[in-house]
C-alpha cells in the first residue's frame, strides 16, 4: 500500500484564521504547510508537542527546553546501524537455510519413495554386531 495523503477539513472562528494567516505570511509559506508542519511535529513527538511564544524561546536555557534534547555519540549511532544491518543479514541468512533445510526434507521424502536406494546405519550396525558374534575370537598370548 502507498503512503495516500489524507485531507483534514474544520471551522475556525475568524480571529484565529487571521492570526494563522499572519503566521503564514512571516514565515513565508502557505497556510496549509503550516498546519502540514504543526501535524508532522505532532505526530514525531507521539502527542507532546507545547506551542510557546517565540520571546520565551529565546529566554529559555536548556534546561527548560521542550521536548527535551539528548546528544547521543556517532559511535554508538553507527553501532547501532551496524548491529540492524547485522540483524537483517542474518535474518536473510536463517530464511535461506530454511529453505534449503525444507528442499533436503522433500529430496528425502522422495527418496524415501525409493526404499531399495537407501541403506540405513541402524540396519548395517545390527548386521555387523551379528557377524562378529559368529566370528571366534583369537587371543595371541
Amino acid at each position: 500500500m502507498g503512503n495516500k495523503n489524507k485531507t483534514i477539513s474544520f471551522r475556525v472562528n475568524e480571529d484565529s484564521f487571521e492570526k494563522l494567516r499572519e503566521i503564514a505570511e512571516q514565515r513565508d509559506i502557505s497556510l496549509s504547510a503550516v498546519f502540514r508542519e504543526y501535524v508532522e511535529t505532532l505526530v514525531a513527538h507521539d502527542g507532546q508537542v507545547e506551542v510557546v511564544p517565540e520571546s520565551r524561546i529565546d529566554e529559555a536555557d536548556d534546561t527548560d527546553a521542550f521536548p527535551p534534547k539528548v546528544e547521543v555519540p556517532k559511535s554508538f549511532v553507527r553501532e547501532h546501524e551496524r548491529l540492524e544491518l547485522e540483524a537483517d543479514h542474518l535474518r536473510e541468512q536463517l530464511e535461506e537455510h530454511k529453505q534449503y533445510v525444507t528442499y533436503l526434507h522433500d529430496r528425502l521424502d522422495e527418496q524415501t519413495e525409493d526404499e531399495e536406494d537407501i541403506v540405513r546405519l541402524e540396519d548395517l550396525d545390527s548386521e555387523v554386531g551379528a557377524d562378529e558374534e559368529e566370528e571366534p575370537t583369537f587371543r595371541l598370548g
